[in-house]
């Protein structure tokens, strides 16, 4: 990894890390002074939960619901950020809101809490967007973490009780929507290709050819609470 990809995953560890760590420090916050913060969460059409949107990340049920979420979290937002270090504050924003006002929206009559909705959106959209872009490095990410945390396939389905289901389905969708709304914009490898392939042909080229040849060059860029 040269210094240039280093510097490019410190920046992509930032929004990740932050997330993380107020999530943990409201968790511990609950536990020390045997607080539930649970109704701060989202409750589907009750506009003084409308809050929740952007509240229910941060709240967890117990510490394994939050550990659960802290690896995914870390793993999907840091290759959010690497890979669409241009666009990545838009796209995570977008998946951050939607995916929580569509359970504010349609989902079942009790409190959603957690960041799974996101994690789902982040997948989602990091999977949807290596196969439109065909970016084996990209899919790749996603598809890992899918796989390491294997309950990830099924929980777009109403099959465990106490489980926000609706918040991982909208979650997916909300990734699927976006990453379909960014398909014309490129993951940042390509855009490297793109100015490596510039300096190469800048570095190997006799300065006597004419500069129609350039443009003859073709590149490639770019509960009940409920979990």
């Amino acid at each position: 990894m040269n210094k240039s990809e280093k510097k490019r995953l410190k920046f992509s560890l930032i929004l990740p890390i932050f997330f993380v760590f107020v999530m943990w420090l409201v968790k511990l916050y609950e536990y020390f002074l045997n607080l539930h913060f649970y109704e701060y969460g989202i409750y589907p059409q009750r506009f003084e939960n409308f809050s929740g949107i952007f509240l229910a990340p941060f709240i967890h049920g117990d510490f394994k619901h939050l550990i659960s979420n802290t690896f995914p979290f870390l793993i999907l937002g840091t290759g959010l950020f690497y890979f669409y270090r241009k666009y990545a504050y838009k796209v995570f924003w977008l998946i951050f809101i939607f995916s929580g006002f569509w359970v504010w929206l349609a989902a079942r009559p009790s409190y959603h809490i957690g960041a799974s909705g996101v994690i789902y959106g982040l997948a989602s959209f990091l999977i949807f967007s290596g196969l439109i872009h065909k970016n084996k490095a990209l899919t790749a990410v996603s598809l890992i973490t899918v796989f390491l945390y294997g309950s990830m396939v099924w929980g777009v389905l109403p099959i465990k009780p106490g489980v926000s289901w609706e918040g991982h389905l909208f979650g997916a969708v909300t990734g699927l929507i976006i990453s379909i709304a960014f398909a014309n914009k490129k993951p940042a490898q390509e855009t490297v290709k793109k100015k490596e392939q510039k300096d190469e042909i800048s570095e190997f080229s006799e300065p006597t050819i004419s500069s129609d040849i350039y443009n003859k060059v073709e590149y490639f860029y770019e509960e009940d609470i409920n979990a």
